[in-house]
């Protein structure tokens, strides 16, 4: 076995220096040297024959379950060598990928019922472990960094900013916020553009504290969630946004999402979808992130969302990449987690916060070292709805600073 692991890790990895220590006490190093040294150790034979055999799961799993340890460095480190190869995947997982892709249809079909089950088996999770490492106003999706000194408070206020600004928003326009998480951004929305909100979750946590920020901050008038499915939501909106909800949809179902949203949006309306996305075409979720994080989650390529999009009969009048934005929210929230981990523990249990670790970690190197982005992109129903330049962004965010300037009482229920 100690033959084996050499032979093949020692092939797959040649970036970095990563020296390893098999369960029989083999010590070996791989790499060209560079970088700062990882050094982690196989504490049992069955883990060891588990990552050759399946490592994009088995890595994971063997590290939750704590036969996979960090010995200098941290997990983050040792992900962040072992994501940073020439080829992403080693050559004996590729068979692996491929049953993966041809049956990824299956995994992604995501049905009323099974998106609910799904939604619940992530976001209903006692709502403490969230305040851990989010900001104060719980944005769990990408930050919008504008200045490398920002904090992650600051950087959701100005990702709330930046979509308001490309929404265009006039008081007492009719705003449908599809899975509108903790309430944040609905709430933003009602209090400093005067717009009328209906969020919509499935996720019954999300909901209950959502209705209870709204009435916590007198919006309850302007600001309503309901728990509901995009696809039962009834009536006409001015404006339409969607931040870190696409990625639940699932492909098959991707033209019956942007066709029930041209149904729901007027004729003179806008639309914000915000989604992690791949630069590098479509692919099938990690099966560990699709097993204990995710269950039905799809990262898509824009290359399967805009044919969607076209079938609906929407028109793209913007689209924003925002690369390593999303690496520098997932570092925030990685190293607020581990400066409160013995809380996580007391919440769960030492194997849940290798996972939540483990999570945090593979995810900010998937933006980091390889081909994950987040995109934002604007829609309309017709020509000339937004302007023809991207200077108003600039101008609206100007306008809505100010008003936040005047109206900034902190949130008490949202940070625990």
């Amino acid at each position: 076995m100690d033959r084996l692991l050499r032979y093949f890790l020692t092939k797959f990895i040649r970036r970095g220096t990563m020296t390893f220590t098999t369960a029989g006490g083999t010590t070996f190093t791989c790499g060209d040297g560079t970088g700062e040294p990882v050094s982690v150790r196989f504490l049992t034979a069955d883990a060891e024959r588990r990552v050759l055999l399946n490592p994009e799961l088995a890595l994971g799993e063997v590290y939750m379950e704590g036969t996979f340890v960090v010995e200098n460095g941290s997990i983050a480190d040792a992900l962040a060598i072992l994501m940073d190869q020439p080829e992403i995947l080693p050559p004996w997982a590729k068979v692996q990928w491929w049953l993966r892709y041809l049956v990824r249809h299956v995994s992604q079909f995501n049905p009323r019922s099974r998106a609910k089950d799904n939604v619940a088996r992530h976001y209903d999770l006692d709502g403490r472990l969230y305040s851990l490492f989010l900001d104060a106003d719980k944005q769990y999706s990408c930050a919008y960094f504008e200045s490398p000194d920002a904090t992650l408070d600051d950087a959701q206020l100005a990702k709330k900013r930046h979509l308001a600004a490309k929404l265009l928003i006039n008081r007492g326009d009719r705003v449908l916020d599809i899975g509108s998480g903790w309430g944040g951004l609905s709430l933003y929305l009602a209090e400093i553009t005067g717009a009328n909100v209906t969020g919509v979750t499935l996720s019954n946590e999300q909901f209950q504290v959502s209705n209870a920020r709204a009435a916590e901050k007198n919006l309850s008038r302007s600001a309503k969630f309901l728990l509901e499915d995009y696809r039962d939501v009834t009536g006409q909106f001015d404006r339409i946004v969607s931040v870190g909800m696409f990625e639940h949809v699932g492909v098959d179902f991707y033209e019956t999402y942007f066709r029930r949203c041209a149904e729901l949006l007027t004729e003179d309306g806008v639309m914000m979808l915000h989604s992690i996305g791949r630069s590098e075409g479509p692919d099938a979720t990690n099966p560990w992130i699709a097993k204990y994080i995710f269950p039905g989650g799809y990262i898509p390529a824009l290359s399967e969302v805009m044919p969607a999009i076209e079938r609906a009969g929407l028109l793209v009048c913007d689209v924003e990449i925002l690369r390593l934005h999303y690496a520098e929210t997932l570092k925030a929230w990685r190293e607020r987690f581990l400066a409160r981990r013995e809380e996580a523990v007391q919440l769960y249990d030492e194997r849940f916060a290798r996972m939540w670790e483990f999570y945090l970690a593979c995810s900010e190197m998937s933006f980091r070292k390889q081909n994950m982005m987040n995109f934002q992109v604007q829609l309309t129903k017709r020509q000339g709805v937004v302007p023809m330049t991207r200077d108003y962004i600039f101008r609206e965010e100007a306008k809505l600073r100010g008003i936040e300037r005047g109206q900034r009482p902190r949130l008490q229920i949202a940070g625990e």
